[in-house]
């Protein structure tokens, strides 16, 4: 039995459905209906048996599930060289957000100079989920100890008529206000997003339970006024 005929064998088509409304920039054809745990657990099986070239040597995939177990496949790579590559030759398939969103290779907190690199070629991407991922990485690694001032200020400047772009933007300085307030707090005040991601960064920020009381009062009044 092949992959293919194993997702098939796990359908859900209430799920299928629930996944068709969060993913409206895809088909829905394009979804078998897979919850996620089951999807974790193929990988890992796939993983384990060496079947992972079947599907990390075929692009693009046709359904989303497919995407999704690359996604899960290329995260539990322990070699590093192997995992950026593997995302790398990834990226430009990327069709949507939860699949660029569960592209989370373990092996790359232990390589954060390198990742850190990556994520800022990633950043001037011209593909949408290229640039989401490449924000993500700077979330995800660099906000708490290897934080540095000059990774806001870079995200910052991207510009993008990307829903899903600017969502992450939002999504990245809503976190770090949560976790960089003082550092992050001036690039607000100077009104160096676009306006829409400003406002969305506040929205996101105060509906956080990570941001103070206090902070979330004064993030109030530096809304942008339409």
């Amino acid at each position: 039995m092949n992959y293919l005929e194993e997702l098939f064998l796990l359908q859900d088509e209430k799920y299928k459905d629930f996944m068709a409304k969060l993913t409206p920039n895809l088909p829905g054809e394009a979804f078998i209906g897979v919850r996620t745990p089951a999807l974790k657990k193929l990988a890992k099986e796939m993983k384990k048996s060496g079947e992972e070239s079947a599907i990390l040597e075929q692009l693009p995939h046709r359904y989303f599930e497919e995407n999704q177990l690359h996604a899960f496949l290329i995260s539990l790579e322990k070699d590093f060289d192997r995992a950026l590559r593997l995302t790398e030759e990834f990226l430009p398939y990327i069709d949507n957000w939860a699949t660029c969103d569960q592209l989370s290779p373990k092996v790359f907190q232990k390589h954060l100079p390198e990742v850190r690199q990556a994520a800022y070629g990633w950043m001037t991407s011209s593909h949408p989920y290229t640039i989401r991922f490449g924000i993500e990485i700077f979330m995800r690694y660099f906000l708490d100890d290897a934080f540095a001032p000059e990774y806001p200020e870079a995200i910052s400047k991207i510009r993008s008529e990307e829903y899903y772009v600017n969502m992450m933007i939002a999504w990245y300085f809503a976190t770090a206000l949560a976790k960089q307030y003082t550092e992050v707090l001036p690039i607000l005040e100077e009104r160096k997003l676009d306006p829409w991601v400003h406002n969305k960064t506040i929205q996101k920020a105060v509906e956080s339970y990570r941001v103070t009381k206090e902070h979330k009062e004064y993030l109030k009044t530096l809304k942008w006024k339409s």
